[in-house]
């Protein structure tokens, strides 16, 4: 009977519970236990997790790298998961290979490319990999030259960080003045430029952004597995337009996608987003992580965290061919339980030694509570 296998996945995003879900419903039915750290007691993959820390705060890259080490000896993992920290990490795969434990993450030379998006665009672009017209920018008259040169060729001006993930910092510009009808409705993307010119102005330190044209939908998100030689094992796209999800086999996404993925050595799981940019796809990013979303190729009949799991274990699943493409859905929210006896942080309720309960899984449930609902449209 295979062994069991020890998994741990350290600071990473709440959606990655279902990532956890899909290791422990693996085809082989090989038991897998999960460890997880987060540094926010409420996050609900320490809940999800057989075994959980709380991740110190505050240490440097190299002690990090200390305290990851020590987890993986202490907690026999097999195959860790690294997001936080991740550079750090994969730059000392050999001392993780001596202590037992298997790197599901990419090459050094993969995760500084696209850490930085300028780098990034540079990279593949130098491989004939489409991209989008875009500007570093530092100040504010670098700022106004770069959105007055998109604006005279027609296009809405948007910045967003050159290092950073998840959509965090990204904002559309325009030149309408704030008014009363901007504070209506939810908060949205738009930002006026001449507040961003003033805060620029104001800063005492240089930002470091990159300006682009407004690129339209669909968006799709090609996720990847590719072997340590280098040769993808699966690619998948996943389509959004609106509300509406889907997927997508066409190769306008798929080979610039396998193009990236193999020739930068974006091993085990990647993620490789574009957009349009008039009538063609370009490149809008890369993540050198599980993509989020990538438990929604179930709908596909894959089971991607596994298959990376296999190849970090040196046990190759080959080539993988969805066995069909789930219709069209949207995502909706569920609910996830807390781990017991989780303390109500200070500032929600006034006895901070007040327990939250866990929140049980429903009786007669197939699925654990807070799954993702796949809704047809």
């Amino acid at each position: 009977m295979p062994s069991r296998v020890r998994v741990w996945l350290n600071r990473t995003y709440a959606e990655n519970v279902f990532f956890m879900d899909q290791l422990r419903r693996n085809p082989s039915d090989r038991a897998v236990e999960i460890h997880a750290t987060h540094g926010d007691p409420d996050s609900p993959v320490l809940a999800a997790a057989d075994t959980a820390d709380l991740e110190p705060e505050g240490l440097s890259p190299a002690a990090y790298v200390e305290y990851a080490l020590d987890q993986c000896a202490r907690r026999g993992i097999d195959v860790f998961v690294p997001r936080l920290g991740q550079a750090a990490i994969v730059a000392h795969r050999a001392e993780f290979e001596a202590v037992g434990t298997a790197l599901l993450a990419p090459t050094p030379q993969a995760v500084a490319v696209f850490e930085d998006k300028a780098i990034a665009y540079e990279a593949v672009a130098s491989v004939g990999v489409p991209v989008p017209p875009w500007w570093r920018v530092r100040t504010a008259d670098q700022l106004l030259a770069a959105v007055d040169e998109l604006e005279t060729a027609g296009y809405r001006a948007c910045f967003k960080p050159a290092a950073g993930a998840g959509g965090v910092g990204f904002r559309v510009i325009t030149r309408a003045p704030f008014s009363l009808a901007h504070l209506g409705g939810f908060p949205g993307p738009q930002v006026q430029l001449d507040l961003v010119v003033e805060a620029l102005r104001r800063a005492e330190e240089p930002v470091d952004w990159l300006v682009m044209p407004r690129l339209e939908q669909p968006e799709v998100s090609v996720d990847c597995l590719t072997g340590p030689d280098n040769r993808i094992r699966l690619a998948v796209g996943r389509t959004k337009n609106g509300r509406r999800r889907g997927f997508t086999l066409h190769e306008r996404w798929l080979e610039p996608a396998r193009l990236i993925a193999e020739g930068f050595g974006l091993h085990y799981l990647s993620n490789v987003q574009f957009r349009m940019f008039g009538d063609r796809p370009v490149l809008l990013d890369v993540n050198t992580r599980p993509a989020g979303g990538l438990h929604q190729l179930s709908l596909c009949g894959v089971n991607a965290p596994w298959a990376a799991v296999q190849l970090a274990l040196g046990e190759d699943p080959g080539t993988i061919e969805p066995p069909f493409l789930g219709q069209d859905y949207t995502v909706v929210s569920g609910l996830r339980p807390l781990r017991p006896g989780t303390p109500v942080r200070q500032g929600v309720e006034e006895a901070a030694d007040v327990l939250l309960p866990a929140v049980p899984t429903p009786v007669g449930s197939a699925e654990p509570a807070g799954t993702v609902q796949a809704l047809p449209l």
